[in-house]
């Protein structure tokens, strides 16, 4: 097990990729590690999570240990990221959290391409919205009532779609000639349609109490998350359009505690 840890870093420092920065995170500080035996498990499952993204169709779950000191990982890229960019963004994740987690035994990280998680606790299968994250553009439109109304078409639409699909999906929509409304969902692939569509409800739900007229909104759980723009942030692109990168200043942020 120490050879393959060894391994796991010397892939992480060769690697070409340059990192981007996290959207954001979440370090339990009710969740102390207790023993070098749960460290020790973390790292060797976040080595295995990285290991195992790409051959499991960017996707993964591990658990390491045993009783008291067993951990259990998540691992999920973004459904339209190519596998190049999901294990880098995964290798990033692995490494980030450990920096900003690195005495807390319950852990998530959050970046536009992939979402990581670890926790002492076995999380599999269950729906977690308690705690959230919501960035928001501080930008108003223009025709807030036909941009809501095309807002909630669309997003029930994909909704729909990616409870139907790998609990992903993707819209594109005209609100006028010169701006177009890009959405997207996504849970994580452990969750059943119902917990899913739960989640999704959920997330959605914040979008007219706190994105309201927004340009753009996205909601993070730990087991789902939403996002709208109107500007490309998802492949594949159009022959006409680029993508374009968020810049955080024009952002501001709320976190949902229970």
């Amino acid at each position: 097990m120490a050879l393959f840890y060894l391994l796991f870093l010397a892939l992480i420092c060769t690697s070409n990729a340059q990192s981007a920065d996290p959207t954001s995170d979440f370090c339990n500080i009710t969740s102390k590690i207790n023993s070098p035996r749960v460290s020790a498990n973390i790292d060797n499952l976040l080595a295995e999570l990285v290991s195992t993204i790409n051959t499991q169709d960017g996707f993964t779950i591990v658990s390491k240990g045993e009783n008291e000191d067993q951990v259990y990982g998540l691992a999920q890229c973004r459904g339209d990221i190519i596998s190049k960019d999901c294990l880098t963004c995964i290798q990033d994740a692995s490494k980030e959290i450990r920096k900003r987690c690195p005495d807390q035994s319950d852990a998530r990280i959050w970046y536009d391409y992939c979402f990581l998680r670890y926790d002492n606790k076995k999380f599999f299968g269950q729906s977690y919205t308690s705690f959230g994250i919501i960035l928001y553009n501080l930008r108003n439109v223009t025709e807030p009532d036909v941009f809501n109304k095309e807002l909630g078409t669309s997003i029930d639409k994909i909704r729909s779609e990616a409870l139907n699909k790998k609990a992903f999906a993707t819209g594109k929509s005209k609100i006028s000639n010169f701006i177009n409304l890009y959405a997207l969902v996504q849970c994580t692939r452990d969750l059943s349609q119902l917990s899913c569509a739960q989640c999704l409800a959920a997330a959605i739900a914040n979008f007219p109490r706190v994105c309201k007229d927004k340009e753009g909104c996205q909601v993070l759980y730990s087991s789902c998350y939403v996002r709208y723009e109107i500007y490309p942030f998802f492949f594949p692109l159009d022959p006409q359009e680029k993508l374009v990168k968020r810049s955080m200043k024009d952002y501001s942020s709320l976190v949902l505690r229970p």
